[in-house]
């Protein structure tokens, strides 16, 4: 992969679950830098296109690139390897609760570590200035010791994107990340997920158009899992939106 090749390429992608379908004929590039707002009313199937997205569910039509890497032709691990690529936030964060923030901070580095040192780092509560810039960057810094369980939904919210800060990741895909948030926070919770990779690429789902509009380059709607709107933000005004969630 070049620095000009699309980050996501997707062609024709259908995702079916028995007689339902999720996805149909789904056409997305994605570029380098580019921050992208998902925006569809619920069961629209953003949650979905996340997902094969990040390689966690292989489409059942059509075709899949990710990071300049065809889908249907990675074995498991190219996907692995790929994915490790790939930074995510989902609905449910994916947050170890029993143990001390700083570990599930330095599960976004695991991936980069030998078995020998992800061992010992998961075994010791020993820190160190990535992590701790990490938490400071989301106004954590007095948690790292802290067990994740004592936690507000809020602080949680902001260790996962702490660990997507360590991990350094080439593309974000978040799946509402800020739903639980205040605008002021979900404010400094989407710009941190913009410079948690090095250009600042960027998918994410959202139920907030105003945020998009501030935040993001690129509206891509969905409704009944088909891309029924797909433009620069500047463009997107409220007939657009009206039209993609009134019709849902």
């Amino acid at each position: 992969m070049t620095s000009g090749d699309p980050v996501l390429r997707l062609c024709g992608v259908e995702q079916r679950f028995g007689l339902r379908t999720a996805l149909s004929g789904i056409d997305l590039t994605v570029h380098p830098g580019e921050r992208v707002a998902l925006l569809g009313a619920s069961g629209a199937g953003k949650s979905t296109l996340l997902s094969v997205l990040g390689g966690s569910l292989p489409p059942t039509g059509g075709t899949v690139e990710i990071l300049g890497m065809p889908l249907a032709g990675l074995r498991a691990a190219g996907l692995r390897a790929a994915q490790r690529r790939i930074g995510t936030v989902g609905q449910r964060l994916d947050l170890v609760e029993q143990v001390r923030v700083l570990h599930n901070v330095n599960v976004g580095r695991l991936g980069r570590w030998n078995t020998a040192r992800a061992l010992t780092a998961l075994a010791l509560s020993r820190t160190d200035p990535t992590v701790e810039a990490a938490l400071e960057a989301v106004g954590l810094g007095w948690a790292v010791h802290e067990r994740t369980e004592r936690l507000s939904g809020g602080e949680r919210q902001r260790v996962a994107i702490a660990r997507l800060l360590v991990q350094e990741p080439d593309l974000v895909l978040a799946d509402e990340p800020v739903s639980s948030l205040d605008p002021s926070r979900a404010a400094e919770v989407l710009d941190l997920l913009r410079t948690a990779t090095p250009d600042g690429t960027l998918v994410v789902s959202l139920h907030q158009p105003d945020l998009a509009r501030r935040h993001c380059t690129r509206v891509v709607g969905l409704r009944g899992g088909q891309v029924v709107l797909d433009l620069p933000v500047a463009e997107v005004d409220d007939r657009h939106l009206a039209d993609l969630y009134t019709a849902a």
